[in-house]
């Protein structure tokens, strides 16, 4: 599906969109009783625990004060003109008289070609982790000369890429390395999530060596963020640099805006499912496409479609979940600024952090790293990284594409 709505070809993306969601309104109402029967039991475990509700009960286990959680959607919306501008350059750059929601994972700047081989990739994302310091380019290095990581496609490997290991034992890589620039984006990726472990195991004793969820995204995007910059330091062609403020834009719009809307969606619902209504599958898609419309804005045609898409997120299964994502991101982009700014300090302040794994409640973590999540200055900073790229390319738009 993914694939399809990348698609060149609008009817291809178009007949995929409504055939997924047309099956998925078939089942509509099956779906509706699934999703509310395990809100429903959030409530009662919550409830019968003594907790205020259950959006307090799932954030207990991080010691996650809720106002994180209102905080990260007040900005947001606060943020949401952008967001809006952000589709209008996209429905200008596909040159569509009406923008869908199956518009919406098609790049909107040309494929520039752009293959790297692996030698290429290894040297661009250690120049571009330079920032991180001697130490961690030199111990991140024996990633590459130790058999750390498993780059090609084979027969019976999983899709896709991931870091995993266990205690005392270097952290693995597995990526499936076809050259694209996505691809070398993934390895630095999957290199953080390798190092965070690397350190946490190194610094720490088994039963505080694993950091949580809230985290885990924050070393790995802050390599993306560095690569990035480093990349656009670099790059002067008007289209290629217009192809990486597109990938990283598209990773502001998947990650921080959409999971915030998920966020969203999930409060409404378990907060008026606490509060004794009952919710209907007509009344969850109503709830989920008021959202769209107000986070795409104007410009987007809202599908009637998409109002079934919240019967196919299993993390709403995973309460209180997603909002991670959002806050892992601008917790990397605003720690990622600050090493570009400040230098030695910030570099630190973050590899005392990558040594914590699980030595201290999350927040605590990013608060001595030098990012505190409960208040909404690094949603802000992220917002305005998110603006300086998006003026850049409006700019590009308008003069070299």
């Amino acid at each position: 599906y993914g694939q399809l709505l990348e698609s060149q070809n609008r009817d291809v993306r178009r007949g995929a969109f409504e055939a997924l969601y047309d099956t998925y309104t078939a089942w509509k109402n099956t779906l509706g009783d699934t999703f509310t029967s395990a809100v429903k039991k959030e409530r009662f475990y919550s409830k019968t625990r003594k907790y205020e509700s259950s959006l307090h009960a799932a954030l207990h286990e991080d010691n996650v004060d809720p106002e994180v959680y209102t905080n990260l959607i007040e900005s947001i919306h606060d943020h949401l003109p952008l967001m809006h501008r952000y589709v209008r350059l996209r429905k200008k750059l596909l040159g569509v008289d009406e923008l869908h929601m199956y518009d919406l994972y098609v790049p909107m700047v040309a494929d520039q070609d752009m293959e790297f081989s692996r030698e290429e990739a290894k040297e661009m994302v250690q120049e571009g982790l330079h920032p991180l310091g001697n130490q961690y380019l030199h111990d991140m290095s024996a990633g590459f000369s130790d058999g750390w990581i498993d780059w090609l496609e084979n027969r019976g490997k999983t899709s896709g890429a991931y870091s995993w290991g266990t205690y005392g034992v270097h952290p693995y890589v597995l990526l499936n390395y076809q050259g694209t620039l996505n691809d070398v984006f993934t390895l630095a990726h999957e290199l953080g999530h390798a190092m965070h472990s690397f350190y946490s195991d190194q610094k720490q004793e088994f039963v505080n060596s694993h950091y949580t969820i809230f985290v885990a995204e924050v070393a790995s995007t802050l390599n993306e963020a560095l690569l990035m910059d480093d990349l656009l330091k670099k790059t002067k062609d008007p289209k290629k640099r217009a192809y990486l403020l597109n990938h990283f834009l598209e990773q502001f719009r998947g990650t921080v805006f959409r999971q915030t809307m998920f966020a969203e969606f999930e409060m409404i619902v378990h907060g008026r499912i606490g509060a004794g209504e009952a919710l209907t599958s007509e009344k969850l898609c109503e709830i989920y496409y008021e959202l769209n419309e107000k986070y795409y804005g104007s410009d987007m045609v809202v599908d009637k479609a998409i109002a079934m898409e919240w019967a196919r997120i299993p993390h709403f299964y995973r309460p209180f979940y997603v909002y991670k994502y959002a806050t892992g991101f601008s917790a990397a982009v605003s720690l990622s600024q600050q090493i570009l700014e400040e230098g030695e300090p910030a570099v630190e302040r973050y590899l005392e952090f990558l040594g914590s794994g699980g030595s201290d409640y999350p927040v605590n973590l990013l608060q001595k790293a030098g990012v505190d999540m409960s208040k909404p200055e690094p949603i802000v900073q992220a917002m305005k990284v998110f603006e300086e790229l998006l003026s850049e390319l409006e700019h590009l738009a308008d003069t070299a594409l």
